[in-house]
């Protein structure tokens, strides 16, 4: 279907239409280079699009099975991992840590329950020194950092955005109860019953299938943010949460990257395959629901609220591992939860609608919060739902 002079591929399901018009004016409106976006509601699929190019170097086109990098977006489905166990009566969230993870308990952690951790409250965002890249990659020197480390601030007097060690946290918790890895425990309990696709490491076989990130371009006359400076800034908890490794955000379009284990950034997934997770955690998807009804009110009860210790000047609402609405960050209104990634991924789910949605693309965005190609995409889902 060609809409606005763009060419998108896929389907539509009649009366989603302006979902699909959205998603053209980004490319003209927005830079939009390579995207894809997926809806499903009551688990049946209604929009499953895609459009333009997944590589420019060599002109290989964007299509629904493009497996695309989507930083952040990638702690949702860590999350969602997590509540599976808390479903089975694996895991306590209100449990200590240390329960699970003995060694964790050093440095005063000992009292620190994963709930805290779920709601980045903790404080364990940093460590007390710069890791290589080789070791960032390894899992091991992270994790044992993270359990020596002492918390950046009082656990539970205030929150702050675990930007790196969210997904490190919440993966050894899984492995420490499972035995298996969060990259296979992803793929097996969360992405693989909804025939879903979610690779946290990249396989050799399936590394020519990731589209790579563009990195984002500021405008000349653009100030940086206030939590880019903050970063920049050493010792301060930006600083110390985002700077674990010398790694930049298109480092993480190098085969190393792509192939570890970093459970709070580089899963690869598609549009589709979001959508058809976040459905599955709030209907049947193919016969199967992830969580239930139960556990997804509880996710998705206010943990953190207002001024973030990280992510300074943006202030957020976070549940139990997944962001919650706020004035920049509407996502699918009242009720909504979900995560986005840096440059502009989204996936997010609406239990009351039964709405489980999905956005990829591989031109990076400089806004944190309230990317205006989400905010139109999800705005004419919700028109097309009413």
């Amino acid at each position: 279907m060609t809409i606005d002079a763009v060419e998108v591929h896929g389907t539509v399901a009649p009366g989603f239409e302006r979902v699909a018009d959205a998603f053209a004016n980004n490319f003209v409106e927005h830079g939009e280079v390579g995207a894809a976006c997926a809806v499903r509601v009551g688990g049946e699929e209604v929009v499953d699009i895609w459009a333009g190019t997944a590589d420019p170097s060599t002109g290989r086109p964007y299509d629904g099975d493009t497996l695309q990098l989507v930083f952040s977006s990638t702690k949702g489905v860590v999350a969602a991992a997590a509540h599976v166990l808390i479903d089975r009566g694996l895991l306590d969230p209100e449990a200590p840590v240390a329960a699970y993870w003995p060694e964790f308990a050093a440095n005063g952690k000992g009292d620190i329950p994963v709930r805290w951790v779920l709601g980045h409250r903790s404080g364990v965002v940093g460590i007390d020194r710069v890791l290589s890249v080789e070791e960032f990659t390894a899992w091991d020197p992270f994790v044992e950092a993270l359990a020596a480390a002492e918390p950046l601030w009082e656990p539970n007097t205030a929150h702050g955005y675990h930007a790196l060690s969210f997904g490190f946290l919440v993966g050894e918790l899984v492995r420490r109860i499972t035995g298996t890895d969060i990259g296979t425990f992803v793929r097996e309990e969360v992405a693989g019953p909804v025939g879903a696709e979610f690779h946290i490491g990249v396989t050799d076989e399936e590394l020519p299938r990731v589209a790579p990130l563009i990195g984002a371009v500021m405008k000349p006359d653009e100030a940086p943010s206030p939590v880019v400076v903050a970063l920049l800034t050493g010792g301060t908890p930006t600083n110390r949460a985002f700077m674990i490794a010398p790694v930049l955000p298109t480092s993480f379009n190098e085969p190393e990257i792509l192939r570890a284990q970093i459970p709070s950034g580089n899963g690869c997934t598609s549009a589709r395959s979001l959508a058809r997770i976040y459905g599955g955690l709030v209907s049947e998807v193919d016969g199967t629901r992830l969580l239930s009804p139960e556990r997804v009110d509880d996710l998705r009860r206010v943990q953190s609220e207002g001024d973030d210790l990280v992510l300074i000047s943006e202030p957020n609402a976070i549940g139990s591992g997944f962001f919650l609405p706020d004035l920049e960050s509407r996502m699918l209104g009242p009720g909504s939860f979900g995560h986005s990634g840096m440059g502009g991924s989204l996936g997010t789910a609406l239990p009351e609608r039964e709405i489980g949605f999905g956005y990829v693309m591989n031109q990076m965005s400089t806004k944190i919060k309230g990317d205006p190609r989400t905010r139109a995409l999800q705005a004419a889902v919700l028109a097309c739902t009413d």
